[in-house]
């Protein structure tokens, strides 16, 4: 994408900003319509939201937190899209309560499975947002990263908790409840009537790398921004990222 979010913090986002980016790009060609209906499950004061917006975009945001829809009024006001960014508080248990069933091309569903009850229905509700032929990008933490994070900081024994433990967490003070290998978020894209349309790991690298060096050495970002995305795609870097992001396809409607 012609982005938004770089150089800096591209680095945690710009695998799924291209991959997003793509499947935008396909649902304005399949529908016709170059403005699409966009709802954020979770999203917060609009990382991705304000920018999808700037590309034309009409976006709901879902989200639990009064404060991070404080901000992403604020946010959306500042980048002059208020009007195609609309903010309601409300989570995915009660979706439907805040959010029109079967209304959007692309749902998004980042930073939300860790948290819910069910991952199950969670996924199922972001699925029953969809229309025909709509996108889900599916955006979570994955284990394997944790497991290798915990490791390399010689703390041994919470990175054979964290393999161990159901929800993949190494120990009670981990602030994230649950994390998913990329078979378990597949498994429940799938559970969910859709199509696996791609898996691709998510700060493989770039939470491993010292900042300072990406900082200072010259070159360092855009080398590591180009290694990330060559990692990606590989199944072998799956159970090593940080996040996993999988892409869902609903089919199109039929005689479409």
């Amino acid at each position: 994408m012609s982005d938004p979010m770089r150089p800096r913090a591209a680095l945690r986002t710009a695998v799924v900003w291209d991959v997003l980016q793509d499947s935008l790009e396909r649902r304005v060609e399949a529908t016709g319509r170059q403005a699409l209906d966009v709802l954020d499950t979770g999203g917060g004061s609009g990382n991705f939201a304000v920018p999808l917006a700037r590309l034309g975009h009409r976006v709901t945001v879902v989200d639990p937190s009064p404060n991070a829809l404080f901000a992403l009024e604020r946010r959306a006001a500042e980048e002059g899209v208020a009007d195609r960014v609309h903010g309601v508080q409300g989570d995915a248990r009660g979706l439907f309560d805040v959010a029109e069933r079967g209304g959007y091309d692309v749902v998004l569903c980042h930073g939300v499975l860790e948290y819910v009850d069910d991952p199950a229905e969670g996924v199922r509700n972001t699925v029953a947002a969809l229309r025909p032929g709509g996108v889900l990008s599916l955006l979570a933490a994955g284990l394997g990263g944790a497991v290798l994070a915990r490791a390399l900081a010689g703390h041994f024994t919470e990175a054979r908790q964290a393999l161990d433990d159901p929800n993949g967490r190494w120990g009670e003070g981990d602030p994230v409840p649950r994390r998913f290998t990329a078979e378990q978020l597949t498994g429940l894209v799938r559970g969910a009537g859709l199509e696996v349309g791609a898996v691709h790991g998510v700060r493989v690298f770039s939470d491993l790398v010292p900042g300072v060096l990406v900082d200072t050495e010259p070159g360092a970002m855009e080398a590591l921004l180009k290694l990330e995305a060559a990692a990606a795609e590989l199944a072998a870097f799956h159970s090593v990222a940080t996040q996993l992001h999988v892409l869902g396809e609903a089919a199109e409607a039929a005689g479409a």
